[in-house]
């Protein structure tokens, strides 16, 4: 295993949290009756895993297929944010299009992660880097790649990096804040909204995602 951090105690922290939410998402995704909602939890969930094998860099060899099963999970958001009206199912009304475009760009940011980190899991002679050596320096220090993880991967952009951090960690600042004021809140829930419980812990989850997503790409940006 390849912490993606010196400190292997935050990689295992990160990778906690990654896993509680991703099953908090699968235990929601149980309890709804809509197939939407269902297949939208199951692929938070499923975000949220794969971003933990990122932090261990494990199943290099399924590179290509977390790319292309995350790529479709942010063309399957961006859809439900231009839906018309008309399909129920799918985001309805300006907070849940925000929300549907927020995951998207999400989703699409976390395939980018994995196609940036590529080509530190696989070296031409098919090895990994040093164990104990963390992701940003082995960005460095890598030698040449076979030609299909070339092929996948984006160069290592700093710039990009560091512009992906600062978009993760407003969005974890945002959530933050919507977490603080719904809890000032006393409103009870209407019929078919969701109780206050759930959604102040949506928030949170949402806030402790983006600071993880902002914290991943700033060990990029050297």
């Amino acid at each position: 295993m390849i912490p993606v951090f010196n400190i292997p105690a935050i990689t295992w922290a990160l990778t906690a949290v990654l896993l509680l939410s991703g099953s908090y998402q699968v235990l929601q995704a149980t309890k709804s009756h809509q197939r939407t909602d269902q297949v939208n939890k199951c692929l938070h969930a499923l975000m949220n895993v794969l971003m933990a094998t990122m932090l261990w860099n494990l199943a290099p060899s399924t590179m290509l297929a977390q790319i292309g099963v995350l790529a479709g999970a942010a063309l399957w958001f961006a859809i439900q944010a231009v839906a018309r009206p008309e399909f129920k199912t799918l985001c309805a009304g300006t907070r849940d299009r925000l929300k549907c475009a927020y995951h998207s760009l999400t989703m699409a940011g976390a395939a980018l992660m994995v196609a940036m980190m590529g080509h530190v899991t696989t070296t031409g002679q098919g090895t990994l880097p040093a164990a104990g050596t963390s992701m940003p320096h082995a960005h460095h220090t890598m030698a040449a790649q076979t030609p299909a993880a070339a092929a996948a991967t984006i160069d290592h952009s700093p710039d990009l990096a560091i512009l992906l951090t600062v978009f993760f960690g407003a969005a974890a600042m945002v959530f933050i804040v919507l977490l603080l004021r719904y809890r000032k809140t006393t409103i009870a829930p209407r019929h078919g909204t969701a109780p206050r419980f759930s959604v102040r812990t949506e928030h949170g989850l949402e806030a402790l995602g983006a600071a993880v997503m902002a914290l991943m790409f700033a060990t990029m940006t050297a």
